[in-house]
Order: C-alpha cells, then structure tokens, then sequence
C-alpha cells in the first residue's frame, strides 16, 4: 500500500526537512511508502550534477522574480520548481517492489534505480494520457517529452465543432474513438484549432536520491506552470529542447487535484499497489508510529549512508 499525502504550497526548504524524516522512518520501517504530492514557491534546484552556468539569471534578478536557488543532492542537473507545477516525492523502500514477472528467477528481487526512473516516467506518461497530451521518454534523456509536431484534442469540446468541416468531424470522431488512457491517444487536429508545438518539449522532469534502498525526491509535472520562469536557466542542460506545460498542451488551465488524482491513479497500477490518500501528515504518522509531526525547525538531519543519485 501506498500513502498519498497533498500537501498544497511547501516551501523548498521544508520539504527537503520533511523529506529526511520520512526517509528516516522509512528505514525503521516506522512507516510504509509515501507519495507527497505538493506545490513549491519559485525555487531553482541544483543537483549534484548541476553546472553552475546554467542558472543564466543574475542573482538580482532572481531577486527581481522572488525566486530561491538551492543545492541538494538529487541526481540530475538544474530545475525550476513553482506554482502551477506538481511535485511529487515518493519515499519508497524499493525492496518491498518486485522487478517483475520475467526477473522472478534473478538475485535482484527488487527494483534498481534506472527501473524505478522508468515506472516514474510511465506513471508521468499514463498521466498525460488521461489528460489528451501524447507523451514518450526520448533515449538517453531522463523525463517525459511531449511528442515530436503532435496536436492534442480536447474531447470535452467536440460537441462544439459540429460546425467544422467535413474531412475535420471525421477526424475527431476518430479521436473520439481512441482511449484516453494510452499514451497512444492523441490525434492531431486542424491547424486552426491548435498551433504545431514543433519538437519534443519536456513537460516532466525527474530527479531522485536512494540511500540504503529508501528513494527521496522525485518528479516535477509542469500543469499550468508560468514557464517563463525556465528562461532563468538552461533545464536540466539541455538547449535543444524547449519545456511545456500541460496547459500550453491544451490551450487551457487544468484542474490540479484531477491531475493529482491521476497520479494517484497511475502510481497504484504501474507499482501494482493500493493508494490511500491521508489527509495530513500528523494522521499518517499517528496511525503509523503514534507520534505528531515536529514543526519545521525540529525534523531531525539524517545520515545517509551508501546513497546513490540518479537524474
């Protein structure tokens, strides 16, 4: 079973705080699996690949934006955290996952960092399914990418096309026909409706940490994002591909608790778990180990020991 926490608007700092709790009862076993879903204020992350030179904004003009800049020991390279955008945190023991039916036979009975990534980036891709967004992982590059000059539909509008032209109502009845939950799932439509987005854009990234087996950090879904914000940096390193928004996908802004609900969703069936969403984190950790939350400023700093980061 998997804890579903929503947060609402954390700042960066505290959920770095609040994070190593969690991993720390993770360990003890004090606790099962926990997916925090959240909010940041503006905030640049580096992780412990990150190249300095590609926050290209001067500091005073982060100041200007109201944005923070952070050194943590993610995998990955620079980001850019805010509102409109979910973060999701999931402190996994990774032992307690099975690698999967073809791996039964192997020494390995639970999932490696590279497989935990890629089930991120499947819950990430069914998610966007459910929204019309086709998305796909790009080799070599970690996140999900919205495919290369794909339109989306919005299915909720057909009814107002009817005045559309022949060739385009048989389009979208086509589209009307295909599973919203497959990432397979998106048809292009009449230049009129949508503009081409062009290449692949990223519309998630994905950064974690794994110390003895518990993972910390996560994932970041751009949903109404303002990305003008990631003109402050070079994301994650890479100039040849812009960043997107589920938003900028759609042509309208989303309703972030659906989106929420989605990833809730997704995580149960690509982990094969049930979600329990827990209202806050004092009925988590009550029903689990009987103890309130400590207030910010007394979460314990842990020691990691033999921990790995992966982008």
């Amino acid at each position: 079973m998997i804890s579903v926490v929503q947060l609402g608007t954390v700042d960066y700092a505290t959920s770095l705080r609040l994070q190593q709790q969690l991993v720390g009862l993770r360990k003890e076993e004090k606790i099962g699996d926990v997916l925090l879903l959240l909010e940041h204020k503006p905030v640049i992350t580096l992780g412990r690949n990150a190249k300095a030179a590609n926050v290209i904004a001067s500091p005073e003009l982060l100041a200007e934006r109201g944005v923070e800049l952070f050194e943590c020991d993610r995998g990955g390279d620079v980001t850019f955290h805010g509102p409109g955008q979910i973060v999701g945190y999931p402190i996994f023991d990774l032992r307690g996952h099975a690698h999967g039916a073809a791996d039964v036979s192997s020494a390995r009975k639970y999932l490696g960092p590279v497989d935990f990534i890629r089930r991120l980036e499947e819950v990430l891709i069914c998610t966007c399914a459910d929204f019309a967004i086709p998305a796909k992982r790009i080799p070599t590059l970690t996140g999900v990418w919205t495919e290369s000059n794909a339109l989306s539909f919005r299915a909720e509008e057909n009814d107002s096309r009817a005045n559309r032209s022949l060739e385009s109502r048989n389009l979208l009845s086509a589209a009307s026909r295909d599973h919203v939950g497959t990432a397979a799932s998106a048809v292009q439509r009449s230049e009129a409706s949508v503009p081409d987005h062009g290449p692949e854009s990223k519309i998630a990234a994905i950064g974690i940490h794994i110390s003895r087996f518990v993972t910390s950090h996560g994932f970041a879904l751009n949903v109404n994002t303002d990305l003008s914000f990631f003109n402050l940096i070079i994301p994650c390193g890479i100039t040849a591909k812009p960043v997107t928004s589920m938003q900028q996908e759609l042509g309208k802004p989303l309703n972030l608790n659906a989106v929420a609900e989605s990833i809730s969703r997704n995580f149960g069936t690509v982990f094969s778990s049930q979600m329990l969403w827990v209202e806050t984190l004092d009925a988590l950790l009550g029903r689990t180990v009987g103890v309130p939350m400590k207030p910010p400023g007394e979460l314990r700093r842990l020691h990691h020991e033999k921990d790995t980061t992966w982008a």
